[in-house]
């Protein structure tokens, strides 16, 4: 068992956590949610042991080993194998006593240990965890400093991977990785036999690993049970009941009040009157949740460009006079939503920035639509900022024609308000400097936007708020990201980036998730994405609007059906029902009625998803 009990942990003088009481019990997958800077990281610090409580106790079993991603990447002349194979100290200890050791009876005991933690089948279980996270078989036998720094950072990740240890604290894991190792990365964890606690903005990964959420706000921490949907379902159920109740004692305090304002003046009430002053007084307040600011993203509306907006034409693109990519007959439309798909260094990146205009073509043509503008987003445009300049300082090198007035309604427009304005990018959290990039790439209005992983630094409602700026962008958006959600609700296209070709993945994420588990991605049902008549963009736009908004409100109207079916099921199984032999018909009706629509609502769902994906 992980006790907190009453701690209060204070940085910099601010307090993170406050008189927080919590137990964990051990061989449990939990997800540590909350919003950027309420402190997720600064409590994983406690529990390593990196930090001491201000007050209160923290007290896990000795026994227990802690294990964490190490923060420096590993480097030298060691490869990925060697380095996740040292990672078990006692087995590596055990092996150099084995090698160099004399005493027969030392290594008899040396050799009985090592069939206990069976150490001759660590190495396959390193491979393993490394091809899972994207290193094939070559690659783990090369030096560590040949590979770039987030290719190390995985070594890191997998080195604790492989120890196992007791509680095992994952800060934002995926960050480093392509879609196709968080894939790996996220079965791996639902399988994973001891306690875990996972710090992450990614909802996928948040649904499919832990068995229960924690939620760090207000300086408090609560446990959920169940995966992140579900504890997002019972904190709107406790706010909504908060509400009601709030709602009831306010109105016993206004019929209260009336009959104090009624007959305060009144000799023979005045005690009645009194008496219902100190009632409203013992009413008090229901403590509401503080509502959280919202965060919404306006992408500028471009002007409207003729399609094709980009016409690839037996095009080669790569470094050094050495193709990456080649034969590329591709064609971009104003209306697109593009997600690409394949391994890191298939060439998505190197795409990306043939499509933005920073690479030029080896072979072949790039013919563009007059006129266009792109907007590129790339995780080095955040390492870029100037760290003692403020948002404000940047936007207005960008733009220093404007007034400081629309400057900063253009930051607020990102979610950097007044305070965040002055601040100095140095100190900005990395979800505001990825908000600040994404405001500057977004000055002149392109109407083509090209995202290389935009959600690595933004927490979930920024995330969400992402998506439905992507849903009503009017111009063309070509995605690269591990975010598996974001791919899902904004793609309407797949292209698979793979042996140097891009082409057209003729299936969905679902059947792409399969081919990975299968190994088999080599055999992707692909074919080549050729030039095709298309709707004009602004008809097929006007067309799929109406249908989008019906989905919204199929989806709602679902919800609010599913919380009112959970209700009544509630009541069903209550013997007490069954007391009044007219009320448990009534529920029974009422349930068998909320069924049948809820079926309706379901075959309008998919009648269009159906309509929605033809259009697209």
């Amino acid at each position: 068992m992980i006790t907190l009990d009453g701690v209060t942990l204070r940085i910099a003088g601010r307090a993170l956590l406050e008189n927080v009481t919590l137990q964990l019990p051990e061989n449990q997958r939990y997800g540590l949610v909350g919003r950027n800077g309420t402190g997720k990281s600064t409590l994983l610090k406690l529990l390593l042991r990196q930090l001491e409580a201000d007050q209160g106790s923290f007290e896990m079993p000795s026994r227990l080993i802690v294990g964490a991603v190490a923060q420096e990447a590993p480097g030298g002349a060691m490869t990925p194998l060697q380095a996740v194979l040292a990672a078990d100290r006692e087995r590596a200890a055990l092996m150099h006593e084995r090698e160099h050791g004399t005493d027969p009876v030392r290594l008899a005991e040396v050799e009985a240990r090592l069939l206990d933690i069976a150490a001759d089948a660590a190495p396959a279980k390193a491979a393993k965890i490394l091809n899972g996270l994207g290193f094939a078989e070559p690659d783990q036998h090369r030096p560590l400093a040949s590979f770039s720094g987030g290719w190390r950072m995985r070594v890191a990740l997998a080195a604790v991977l492989f120890l196992e240890p007791d509680l095992l604290l994952l800060d934002e894991p995926t960050n480093h990785l392509d879609l196709e190792a968080a894939i790996w990365l996220t079965d791996h964890l639902k399988r994973y036999p001891r306690t875990l606690i996972l710090v992450s903005h990614d909802r996928e990964l948040l649904n499919a690993v832990p068995q229960a959420i924690i939620h760090l706000g207000q300086r408090d921490l609560k446990l959920y049970k169940g995966n992140y949907d579900a504890f997002e379902k019972k904190r709107a159920e406790q706010a909504e009941l908060l509400q009601k109740q709030a709602d009831k004692v306010a109105a016993q305090k206004a019929h209260l009040q009336a009959f104090v304002d009624r007959f305060r003046y009144k000799a023979s009430k005045a005690r009645q009157a009194q008496s219902r002053l100190k009632m409203i007084e013992r009413l008090g307040e229901v403590a509401l949740r503080p509502p959280e600011p919202e965060v919404i993203f306006n992408l500028p509306e471009p002007t409207a460009l003729p399609p094709p907006m980009i016409t690839l034409n037996d095009a080669a693109v790569g470094y050094d006079e050495q193709p990456i990519l080649q034969r590329l007959d591709l064609r971009l439309d104003p209306d697109d939503r593009i997600a690409l798909l394949g391994a890191n260094g298939n060439g998505k990146s190197t795409f990306a920035k043939l499509l933005a205009g920073r690479l030029q073509p080896m072979a072949g043509e790039v013919v563009r639509a007059r006129d266009l503008r792109v907007g590129f987003f790339a995780q080095h445009q955040i390492e870029d900022l100037a760290p003692p300049d403020s948002a404000l300082d940047h936007l207005r090198r960008a733009r220093p024609e404007a007034r400081e007035q629309q400057l900063r309604a253009e930051l607020a427009r990102f979610g950097l308000g007044p305070e965040k304005c002055e601040t100095p990018a140095g100190q900005l959290s990395g979800g505001e400097k990825a908000r600040l990039a994404l405001c500057l790439l977004c000055v002149p209005a392109p109407q083509l936007l090209i995202l290389d992983e935009p959600t690595n630094h933004l927490d979930i409602d920024s995330r969400q708020a992402l998506v439905q700026a992507l849903n009503d962008f009017p111009g063309a958006v070509v995605l690269v990201s591990h975010d598996i959600q974001l791919l899902e609700m904004t793609a309407e296209q797949l292209w698979l980036v793979k042996d140097g070709h891009v082409r057209r993945f003729e299936g969905d994420l679902q059947d792409y998730r399969k081919l990975l588990r299968q190994g088999d991605a080599v055999s992707a049902p692909v074919t080549k994405a050729p030039p095709t008549p298309r709707l004009d963009p602004v008809e097929r736009r006007q067309r799929l609007a109406p249908l989008r908004q019906q989905l919204r409100e199929v989806e709602k109207d679902l919800e609010r059906l599913e919380r009112q079916k959970a209700k009544l099921a509630g009541l069903m199984g209550d013997a007490a029902t069954f007391a009044d032999a007219g009320k448990a018909a009534a529920t029974a009706q009422e349930l068998a009625l909320i069924e049948a629509k809820i079926a309706r609502l379901e075959q309008r769902w998919l009648e269009l998803g159906d309509e929605i994906e033809a259009l697209a």
